[in-house]
C-alpha cells in the first residue's frame, strides 16, 4: 500500500469538502428521495390552484425524469417488477400537470402498468390514503372512527403515543377527513374511474380496518377527536411552517386543514406552503422536492470525518460548524418526553427547522464534534453533558436505542397485518441505531462493558445478530450498514475481535465483498429481509465495510487493500440509494455520502496501520 498516495488522498478531500461548506457554517447537500415528494407536491399546488405555471414544469420535468425507460416507476434503480405505488403517484401527478393526458405515449405504459397489477386498490396504504384526501378513491367504512386514537388518555390500553412519532405525524392529517370522508378538488382533478376495478369502492382499504378495529373504546372519548387532532397539529408546527420539518407530512396537514375549514389564504396555510417552497433543491438540473433537508445531520458528519481525517479543531471553518452545531440542540419538551418524563431536553434533530423532534442518531453524530471542544469551552461543556444525558436516557428496556422516542415498540401494533407494520407505525430498536451510539459512547466517552447501559447495549446487539454473522440496518442499505454499525460499536466498547460473533460478521464481510475489491448492496434486501447482492460496488457500502474490518484487524488484509484502492480510483459519482425510509417504498440518496463516509473509512485506515 501506498501511504503517501493514501495521505495525499486524504489531504485533498479533506479540501474539496471545506470548499463546499457555506458561509453559516453548513453543508447542505441534496437529500433525495424518490418520485412520491414531488408528485404530491404538484398535486397539492394543482388543488389549490397555485399560480406558477414555471414551477408546475419544473416539478413535471423532475417526474419524468425519474421514469424508467419501460414508462414506469421505481424506489431503486434495479426493482423489479416496476413499483406500482410510485408509478400511480407519477401517473396521477403528470394528469394533474394537464401537460400529458392519459393516452400520451409517456403515459400509456403506466396505465397499462397499473392495470394490469390490480389498479388502485393493489397500491399502498399512504397512497390509497392520499388519493383518497383528492377524492379519487373512495374512504372505506369503518367499524369506528380512529380519530378516536388522539382523544384517549395515557392509562388506555393503546394511545397515540404507542404509535411512532412519524406515524403520528402522517396519521394526525388524515384522521380529520376520514370519518365524514372528506376529499378536496379542484378543477385538475383527473377521472382514475378506469383505475378502479368494479366494486371497488375502499372497502380493500383494509389495514385501516386491521388498525382500529383491534381498539376496544368507549364512547365517552368522542366528542373531543377532532380538537385534539387539531391541537396536535399546532403544536407540532414549526416556525417554518412545516408539520416537524418533514414535505409529506407538511402537505397532509395543509389538506386536513382545508378539510376543516381553513380558507386557503389562512396564515397557517401559507406558512406552511412557504415552508415546503423552502424544500426544493436540484438534482442533475431538476427541482426536487426534498422530505426533509439534511443540512444538521449532514453538517454533524462532515464535522466529525473532517476531525478524524486530522483537521485541527483550530481551524476556523470547524469552529464556524461547531457554533451552528450548539445553536441546533433542542431546548424543547416535545413527545419523546412521555416516554421519557424525567429526561432534560438536549437532542439534535435531522433538518435546521426542526426543533421538537430530536432523534438518537442525530444527536450522537453531533456530540462527536461538541466533545472535541468541550475540555475547553464552557458552552460545549454544558451541550455536551445535556446531549450525552438526553441520549443515555433515550434507552430502550430492552438495551438497544431506536430512531425518536424510547419504548415504543408495543407487540399489538407491530404484529398486526399491515404491510410493514414494524417498519410505519412502531419505532423499536436497531442495530445501527444501537451500533452507532454504543461507537459514540465508547470512543468518545470511554464506556465500556462495566457500565450498565454499556452493557445492555452489547447483549442487545449480540442476541439481534443474524444467523449469517451479520446485522440488518433499519434507517440504512442494508446489511453492509447494519454490520458496520454493529462492529463499530462493539468494538469501541472493548469487545474482543476474536470473539465468536465478531468474527462471524468479519467473515460474512469477506464473503459477500465483490471481485473488484468494493461492497455493493441492492435496496431489495431491505423488503426481502435478506442480502442482495448489487451488481455494482458503491462507495458508501465499501467505506461502511472497510470501517468495521478495520476496527476488527490489527493489520491490514488483502481483502482491505483492495477496498482502499477501490475507494481511491473510484471518481464516478454515485446515484444509488444508500437509505432507507420504509422497505419497499421509501429510499434515499444522500449527495452528502460519497463525500463523508469513504473519507473517513481511509481516514481511519489510515491512523490504524500508518499514523502510530
Amino acid at each position: 500500500m501506498d501511504f503517501t498516495k493514501l495521505e495525499n488522498e486524504i489531504y485533498r478531500r479533506c479540501n474539496d469538502l471545506l470548499s463546499l461548506q457555506k458561509p453559516d457554517g453548513t453543508w447542505r447537500f441534496c437529500f433525495e428521495n424518490s418520485v412520491i415528494t414531488d408528485a404530491y407536491m404538484l398535486i397539492l399546488l394543482r388543488t389549490i390552484e397555485y399560480r406558477n405555471e414555471k414551477l408546475i414544469r419544473e416539478i413535471t420535468d423532475r417526474i419524468l425524469s425519474q421514469q424508467s425507460p419501460d414508462g414506469l416507476w421505481r424506489v431503486y434503480p434495479d426493482e423489479e417488477p416496476a413499483n406500482l405505488s410510485a408509478t400511480i403517484q407519477a401517473y396521477t401527478a403528470l394528469l394533474y400537470s394537464q401537460q400529458y393526458s392519459a393516452n400520451n405515449d409517456k403515459l400509456i405504459a403506466a396505465k397499462d402498468f397499473i392495470k394490469v397489477n390490480g389498479g388502485l386498490k393493489k397500491a399502498d396504504l399512504l397512497t390509497k390514503v392520499f388519493l383518497a384526501m383528492n377524492g379519487l378513491y373512495e374512504w372505506p367504512d369503518l367499524p369506528l372512527d380512529p380519530a378516536i386514537l388522539f382523544s384517549l388518555p395515557l392509562n388506555s390500553p393503546i394511545n397515540r403515543y404507542d404509535i411512532s412519532s412519524y406515524a403520528r405525524a402522517h396519521f394526525a392529517p388524515v384522521l380529520l377527513m376520514v370519518e365524514e370522508k372528506k376529499k378536496v378538488r379542484s378543477k385538475f382533478t383527473p377521472d382514475l374511474s378506469d383505475l378502479i376495478e368494479e366494486g371497488d369502492e375502499g372497502a380493500h382499504m383494509q389495514d385501516w380496518v386491521n388498525l382500529f378495529s383491534v381498539l376496544n373504546i368507549r364512547d365517552s372519548y368522542l366528542q373531543l377527536k377532532k380538537e385534539n387532532i387539531l391541537s396536535y397539529i399546532q403544536n407540532h408546527i414549526e416556525p417554518d411552517g412545516t408539520l416537524l420539518s418533514y414535505s409529506l407530512t407538511t402537505i397532509f396537514m395543509i389538506y386536513g386543514l382545508l378539510s376543516s375549514g381553513f380558507k386557503r389564504s389562512s396564515k397557517v396555510i401559507q406558512n406552511a406552503l412557504t415552508g415546503l417552497l423552502n424544500m426544493f433543491c436540484e438534482v442533475d438540473g431538476n427541482l426536487h422536492l426534498q422530505n426533509s433537508p439534511s443540512t444538521t445531520w449532514d453538517t454533524s458528519l462532515i464535522l466529525y470525518t473532517l476531525l478524524e481525517a486530522g483537521v485541527p479543531m483550530t481551524d476556523t471553518r470547524v469552529i464556524k460548524g461547531s457554533q451552528f452545531l450548539l445553536s441546533q440542540q433542542q431546548t424543547k419538551y416535545g413527545d419523546w418526553t412521555v416516554h421519557n418524563p424525567d429526561a432534560a431536553p438536549g437532542g439534535w434533530g435531522f433538518s435546521v427547522g426542526n426543533t421538537q423532534h430530536p432523534d438518537i442518531d442525530d444527536t450522537q453524530a453531533a456530540l462527536r464534534t461538541i466533545t472535541r471542544f468541550q475540555p475547553t469551552h464552557s458552552l460545549y461543556q454544558s451541550s455536551y453533558d445535556r446531549g450525552l444525558a438526553w441520549l443515555l436516557s433515550m434507552q430502550n428496556d430492552d438495551g438497544g436505542w431506536a430512531a425518536f422516542e424510547k419504548n415504543t415498540n408495543r407487540y399489538l401494533i407491530g404484529s398486526l397485518p399491515i404491510k410493514h407494520a414494524k417498519d410505519a407505525l412502531i419505532d423499536p430498536s436497531t442495530p445501527d441505531i444501537t451500533g452507532r451510539t454504543l461507537e459514540f459512547l465508547g470512543k468518545f466517552h470511554r464506556l465500556n462493558q462495566d457500565h450498565a447501559s454499556i452493557k445492555k447495549g452489547v447483549n442487545w446487539l449480540f442476541a439481534n445478530q443474524e444467523q449469517d454473522g451479520s446485522w440488518y440496518g433499519r434507517w440504512g442499505v442494508c446489511y453492509v450498514c447494519g454490520t458496520w454499525a454493529a462492529v463499530t460499536g462493539l468494538m469501541a466498547c472493548g469487545v474482543n475481535s476474536e470473539t465468536k460473533k465478531i468474527q462471524k460478521a468479519k467473515q460474512w464481510l469477506f464473503n459477500v465483498q465483490n471481485e473488484d475489491g468494493g461492497w455493493g448492496e441492492s435496496c431489495a434486501s431491505d423488503n426481502q429481509r435478506k442480502y442482495v447482492k448489487l451488481n455494482a460496488s458503491t462507495p458508501s457500502q465499501t467505506a461502511w465495510a472497510l470501517n468495521a474490518l478495520t476496527a476488527i484487524h490489527r493489520q491490514p488484509t488483502l481483502e482491505m487493500e483492495k477496498a482502499v484502492n477501490w475507494l481511491l480510483i473510484q471518481n464516478k459519482k454515485a446515484s444509488y440509494p444508500t437509505g432507507s425510509g420504509l422497505p419497499g417504498a421509501f429510499y434515499v440518496h444522500y449527495h452528502s455520502y460519497d463525500h463523508i463516509w469513504p473519507l473517513l473509512a481511509l481516514a481511519h485506515y489510515y491512523k490504524t496501520y500508518y499514523s502510530v
